[in-house]
């Protein structure tokens, strides 16, 4: 079909990094684009709302949405989204990272086009070369 992009259905993780952090019972969770055309993707695609929704049973809150277009950041301010905070919560871990973690499982439709240019697209963590998954890894140095 002539004009109408392919589309593909990734994670976040696939576009873009994340950092996080929380003070009290509010975190905030950036989203860092590789390139100009990701970081216009998430200005459309990952609203405020839609991370509200994606939160919806951990942040009792309201998420409010920043754009820092000189880091090609996107920043969401989770309120009411730990629990009470640190030493009120009952949470195993309430974290802000562990939501930042969280957000990167989002799902969204890509063109195949921009997920393909992304340098994480269809990457992960290396395993260590050579060594069996379950065999305890030897240490460098000495």
């Amino acid at each position: 079909m002539d004009g109408i992009p392919e589309l593909i259905n990734v994670q976040l993780r696939e576009l873009c990094g994340v950092r996080a952090g929380d003070k009290g019972d509010t975190a905030d969770v950036t989203l860092f684009a590789d390139s100009r055309q990701v970081f216009d993707f998430l200005v459309d695609e990952v609203s405020a709302r839609r991370v509200e929704a994606h939160y919806r049973r951990l942040v009792t809150g309201p998420v409010e949405r920043y754009l820092a277009p000189n880091v090609l950041a996107v920043k969401f301010v989770l309120h009411g989204a730990l629990g009470g905070g640190g030493p009120l919560s009952l949470r195993s871990d309430n974290l802000g990272k562990t939501l930042g973690a969280a957000l990167l499982r989002y799902r969204v439709d890509v063109p195949l086009a921009l997920a393909s240019s992304s340098p994480r697209f269809g990457r992960r963590a290396p395993l260590a070369q050579g060594w069996p998954i379950g065999t305890p890894t030897p240490h460098l140095g000495t």
